[in-house]
């Protein structure tokens, strides 16, 4: 089963993927959030055949939800509707910072020693949510 992992954010929103077993989880690409988000994450389920959605929860401190997690519920309802497949929740907590520490050496330009911007770090986010999920599932 191939599946789409999304970390929603309120500006940019971090897409990933499955491969084919559902048994590892890809970086894909990092969409706008904008008018056209349903539209663009449509084209990638339907071009890659995705079979299961995993939307990261937003959860505060102490496992509450935060006020990001409101719009998280009101997204994941819109993606039922909108592709008729299954949508999960796996929890976010630390997924950028996780995301951030996995870059290693890839953060760093070579010879201009830049980091990367924090968008970068969306898909790779997304990609922590969607193995922790698949993880879990195994």
């Amino acid at each position: 089963m191939k599946y789409l992992g999304i970390d929603y954010g309120t500006k940019r929103v971090g897409v990933a993927v499955s491969d084919e077993n559902g048994s590892l989880a890809f970086p894909r690409e990092i969409l706008k959030n904008d008018s056209d988000l349903i539209s663009n994450l449509g084209n990638i389920i339907n071009s890659l055949s995705i079979e299961s959605i995993v939307v990261g929860e937003s959860l505060d401190g102490f496992g509450l939800p935060n006020q990001v997690n409101t719009k998280i519920e009101d997204f994941i309802e819109n993606l039922k509707k909108e592709f008729n497949l299954p949508v999960h929740k796996e929890k976010e907590f630390f997924s950028s910072f996780e995301a951030h520490g996995r870059l290693g050496k890839e953060s760093l330009n070579d010879r201009k020693t830049k980091i990367v911007k924090g968008e970068d770090l969306d898909s790779k986010s997304a990609a922590i949510i969607l193995q922790r999920f698949l993880d879990i599932r195994k």
